[in-house]
C-alpha cells in the first residue's frame, strides 16, 4: 500500500491521506461519485512513478522542503473531499461548486505530473544524483523490504478506459502467437494507441496463460543501450551484482537468462523504440523456442518484415472516446452537432480526443463554440493542448535538419492531397540543391515513411527506373501530421516566416498581407471556390517556391508574381470539379530564374505559349489538363526555344491529339514523357531533333499508331517506353540505330505483330520488359539474347476494362 511505504515524510504522508480519504469517500457517498472515482483512477496512475521517487528521496536523504508546496497542495485537497461529505443533498448550488472544486483539483493533479511525464522528469533527476557504486547497497536493502522495485520489468496497468482495440488486439495476438512469428512491430505515429494495444496484449489472459510470469515489459529510450536493457532484465530476476564487459557480453548474457528463466514460453515488450533501437532489437533476436519480441515504435524498421500499422479510431469509437473524456456521467450541457465538429477535428487521433476532451469538460457552450471557431479560422488543435503537440513534436526533435524542413513543407499543400513525389522532388532540389534525378528526393521520402510521418502510395514504375526513384510514389499525409506541421512552421511572426502557408476565403486577405514585405522562401495561397481573382498587391520578393492550390473555375495569375525575381519553381493545381481556366499567364515571361513549373488540372489559354520563350526552364509538366488548343496555336509569333529545357512530361492531358513539330526545338531536352492521353495519335517526325534525349516514355497513350522514323536520329536514347500502346503495330527498322539503347517496355503492346530484328542486334540492349505474348516477339528475332534479362509484367485485367471504359 501507499500510505505504508511513504508515511515517513511528509509528502508521501500527504499524497497516501489523499488516496486513503478519495478511496473511502467513493464507497460512502454518491453525491460526488463520479468526480471522486476520476480523481481515485488519477491518483492510481500517478503512484506506482510517485513511489518510486519516494524511495529514491530516501536514498538520497533530500530535505522534505523541496516538496513542501506540492504537499500543502496535497493537504488542502483532502481537506476538500471531506468537505464533500458534509454538503447536504438539497444544497444543489454549494454541490455544483463544490463538484467544479474536484473537477479543478483533479485537472491540477494531471497537470502536475503530465500523466507521469513530471514525475519521470524528476525521477530521472533523482537517479543521475546517485553514486553508481557506494549507493547499490543501500538500493538492494530498500528492494528486499519493499521500498520499490527500480528496474523493474513488470507490466504496466492499463488506462481507465478504453475503446476500439478489441479488433486489434485479436489480429495483433492470432499474428504473435504464429509459430514462424520470432518478433512483431507495432508501428504509427505518436497518441494512435501503440502501448495502449501493447499493455492490452500483455494483459489478456490468453497471453498470460501462454507466457506465465515471463511476460517482460521495457521502455526504451533514446539513450538505452543493450547494456541498460540488461540491467534492467537482470534486477527484474532479482540479480543486481551483474557485469557486462561490452554489447557483446550483455548480448550473451541476455541470451542465458532467457534460457534459464524462459523454460516455457517468454515474451519481452520494448516500448516505445526510436529509430536508433534498430540494432539493440537485432541482438535481443534469439532463436530460442517459445521466445518472442513485441516492439511499439513510430518509426517502420524494414530489416523486420512483420509490422502491424496501427490505424485511427472510426468515426463511432472516437465519439465514444471523446464523450468519456469530455463528460461526467449523464451530463451533456453542449449540442450533439457541437461534439461531432470537435471529434471530426481530432481525426480519430486516441489521444487528441482523450486531451481536448479534458480540456472541455465541465466547460461551458461558449467555450466549446469559442474553440471550434479558432480551429476553423486555421488554428491548429495543438496549439491549444501542449501535451498533444509534445508527444508528436519528439517526432520531428529526432530529424536532421534537412528532413525537418522536408516534413514541414508537407503542410504547403491542402489537407487529405496525395502530392505527386515529383512535385516534392521539383522543390527540394532547388531548395536543398538535392540532385535532380529524383533518388535524393526519394530517399527523404522513404526515411519519412519509415518514421510514421507520412504514407507512400506506389505508383507505376517508370521502364528503367531504379527502386527508390520519387517518381513512384504519391505522399499522403495524417491530418493531425499536417498540422502538426503547419504549427511548427508558424512559430514566428508571418511576415518573418521562410514557410507562409495561408487560406483567402471569398476575398478575405489575411492580415498580415499588408505587412510588407514578407521574407518567405516559399510561399503557399489556398483560395476557395468563391474568390474572384481581385488581388491586393504583395511584397514577397525572396519567394523561391510558389504554390497555388485552386478550387475557383476561374483564376486569374496575380500580377504581383512579376516582383518575385528569385522564383524558381511554380506549382500551379486546380481542386474543382472540372479544370480551372487560368488566365494571365504573362506574368512569367519576365522572370529570369524560373526553371520549374508545374500545372495540374487546369485549362491553359494560347497565353501559355509565353514560357516557352523562358531561357531558364528546366522542367514542364502538365497534369490532367486541357491544354491541346494552346499548344497548337501561335499567338505570340516567336519561336519555342526552350534552350535549358531538360524534362517534359504530359500525363492525362485528354485532349491533346498532336503533339506540336515546335516543341521539338529543345536541343538539351533529356527526359520526354507522355502518359496515359488517350487522344494522342502521332509524333511529328521533328522528335528525330531532340538529339540529347536519354528517356523517352509514351506509356497507355492508346490511338497512338507509330513511331517516326526519325527516332533512328536519337542516339543518346537509352530508355523507351511504349507499355500498353495498344494501336502501335511495327516499329520503325531504325530503331536498331539507338546504338545507346539499354531498356524497351513493350508489354501489354496488344496490336504489335513484330518486332524489327535490327533491335536484336543492339549492343548495350539489357532488359526487354514485356508480357509472356509479347515474349515470343522477341524470340523469334533473337537467336542469342543470353545478354539481355526479360522481365515479364502480368496482365492487369483490371487496368485494361479501365481504359476500355474510357
Amino acid at each position: 500500500m501507499a500510505v505504508a511505504l511513504v508515511g515517513g515524510a511528509a509528502l508521501g504522508a500527504a499524497f497516501g491521506e489523499l488516496l486513503k480519504v478519495v478511496v473511502h469517500r467513493t464507497n460512502q457517498t454518491a453525491r460526488f461519485g463520479a468526480q471522486l472515482k476520476r480523481l481515485e483512477i488519477t491518483l492510481k496512475r500517478v503512484e506506482p512513478v510517485f513511489n518510486e521517487i519516494t524511495v529514491l528521496s530516501k536514498v538520497l536523504e533530500r530535505p522534505d522542503d523541496e516538496t513542501a508546496e506540492f504537499t500543502r497542495y496535497l493537504e488542502q485537497g483532502t481537506e476538500l473531499v471531506v468537505k464533500c461529505l458534509r454538503i447536504k443533498c438539497w444544497n444543489v448550488r454549494k454541490k455544483y461548486r463544490y463538484t467544479k472544486k474536484l473537477i479543478r483539483l483533479d485537472e491540477e493533479l494531471l497537470r502536475f505530473f503530465q500523466i507521469e511525464a513530471l514525475a519521470n522528469v524528476a525521477k530521472t533527476t533523482m537517479m543521475n544524483l546517485i553514486g553508481t557504486n557506494e549507493l547499490n547497497d543501500k538500493f538492494d536493502r530498500l528492494h528486499l523490504t519493499g521500498g520499490g522495485f527500480l528496474g523493474s520489468c513488470n507490466v504496466p496497468g492499463l488506462p481507465e478506459f478504453i475503446v476500439g482495440l478489441d479488433q486489434h488486439l485479436t489480429i495483433l495476438k492470432r499474428t504473435l502467437l504464429k509459430d514462424d512469428t520470432r518478433l512483431l512491430v507495432i508501428s504509427a505515429p505518436g497518441g494512435f494507441g501503440k502501448t495502449t494495444l501493447a499493455k492490452m496484449l500483455c494483459h489478456d489472459p490468453e497471453i498470460k496463460g501462454i507466457f506465465d510470469a515471463n511476460i517482460l515489459y521495457v521502455t526504451v529510450s533514446t539513450e538505452s543501450s543493450l547494456m541498460s536493457i540488461a540491467q534492467s532484465l537482470f534486477k527484474h530476476y532479482g540479480i543486481h551484482n551483474s557485469v557486462f564487459r561490452s554489447e557483446e557480453d550483455a548480448k550473451n548474457q541476455i541470451e542465458n537468462l532467457v534460457i534459464q528463466k524462459g523454460s516455457g514460453n517468454m515474451l519481452l515488450v520494448l516500448d516505445d523504440a526510436s529509430s536508433g533501437s534498430e540494432s539493440v532489437i537485432r541482438h535481443l533476436k534469439f532463436r530460442i523456442p517459445g521466445y518472442k519480441i513485441l516492439v511499439t515504435s513510430r518509426n517502420l524498421f524494414p530489416e523486420f518484415n512483420s509490422t502491424y500499422d496501427l490505424i485511427t479510431l472510426n468515426d463511432k469509437d472516437a465519439e465514444t472516446l471523446f464523450r468519456h473524456h469530455a463528460f461526467t456521467g449523464d451530463e451533456i450541457h453542449v449540442s450533439v452537432e457541437l461534439v461531432n465538429k470537435v471529434v471530426e477535428f481530432c481525426k480519430g487521433v486516441p489521444l487528441a480526443l482523450t486531451v481536448v476532451g479534458a480540456s472541455l469538460r465541465g466547460r461551458p457552450e461558449v467555450i466549446w463554440t469559442t474553440t471550434l471557431e479558432k480551429w476553423s479560422e486555421g488554428h491548429s488543435v495543438l496549439e491549444s493542448h501542449q501535451q498533444l503537440l509534445l508527444c508528436l513534436q519528439t517526432s520531428i526533435d529526432a530529424l536532421d535538419e534537412l528532413h525537418k524542413n522536408c516534413f514541414m513543407d508537407l503542410g504547403l499543400f491542402p489537407e487529405d492531397d496525395q502530392i505527386a513525389g515529383t512535385t516534392l522532388m521539383d522543390m527540394w532540389v532547388e531548395l536543398y540543391k538535392l540532385d535532380d534525378k529524383g533518388m535524393g528526393a526519394g530517399t527523404n521520402l522513404f526515411n519519412l515513411s519509415s518514421r510514421n510521418l507520412i504514407n507512400l502510395v506506389q505508383i507505376r514504375r517508370v521502364a528503367g527506373e531504379r527502386d527508390g526513384h520519387c517518381s513512384q510514389y504519391r505522399v499522403m499525409q495524417h491530418d493531425v501530421l499536417r498540422d502538426l506541421a503547419i504549427y511548427l512552421s508558424r512559430q514566428e511572426p508571418e511576415a518573418k516566416r521562410k514557410r507562409l502557408f495561408t487560406e483567402i476565403h471569398s476575398n478575405k486577405f489575411p492580415e498580415w498581407w499588408t505587412q510588407q514585405p514578407v521574407d518567405a522562401r516559399i510561399l503557399s495561397i489556398s483560395t476557395d471556390g468563391e474568390f474572384n481573382s481581385t488581388w491586393d498587391d504583395l511584397n514577397a520578393p525572396n519567394v523561391e517556391v510558389l504554390i497555388l492550390n485552386i478550387r475557383s473555375e476561374h483564376y486569374t495569375l496575380p500580377c504581383f508574381i512579376e516582383k518575385m525575381s528569385q522564383l524558381k519553381v511554380l506549382i500551379v493545381t486546380g481542386y474543382g470539379g472540372y479544370p480551372t481556366q487560368l488566365n494571365n499567364l504573362q506574368v512569367l515571361a519576365s522572370l529570369s530564374k524560373l526553371s520549374r513549373i508545374r500545372f495540374e488540372h487546369v485549362s491553359v489559354s494560347p497565353s501559355i505559349q509565353v514560357i516557352f520563350t523562358l531561357k531558364t526552364l528546366k522542367k514542364l509538366t502538365f497534369v490532367m489538363c486541357k491544354i491541346g488548343e494552346a499548344l497548337n496555336s501561335d499567338t505570340t509569333g516567336s519561336a519555342y526555344t526552350l534552350e535549358n529545357l531538360k524534362e517534359f512530361e504530359i500525363d492525362l492531358c485528354y485532349d491533346l491529339k498532336q503533339l506540336p513539330a515546335r516543341l521539338c526545338g529543345s536541343s538539351r531536352l533529356k527526359k520526354l514523357i507522355i502518359t496515359n492521353c488517350q487522344e494522342l495519335d502521332a509524333l511529328p517526325e521533328e522528335l528525330g531533333n531532340l538529339s540529347s534525349l536519354e528517356i523517352l516514355v509514351l506509356h497507355c497513350c492508346t490511338k497512338l499508331k507509330e513511331l517516326p522514323e526519325s527516332i533512328g536520329s536519337l542516339h543518346k536514347l537509352n530508355i523507351i517506353d511504349i507499355s500498353d500502346c495498344s494501336h502501335i503495330s511495327v516499329l520503325p527498322k531504325q530503331i536498331g540505330e539507338l546504338s545507346n539503347l539499354r531498356t524497351i517496355d513493350i508489354s501489354r503492346c496488344e496490336g504489335l505483330e513484330k518486332l524489327p530484328k535490327s533491335l536484336a542486334e543492339l549492343k548495350q540492349l539489357k532488359d526487354v520488359i514485356c508480357d509472356e505474348e509479347r515474349s515470343y516477339l522477341w524470340k523469334d528475332i533473337a537467336s542469342d539474347h543470353s545478354q539481355v534479362k526479360m522481365s515479364f509484367v502480368e496482365e492487369d485485367r483490371i487496368g485494361n476494362l479501365k481504359k476500355i471504359c474510357r
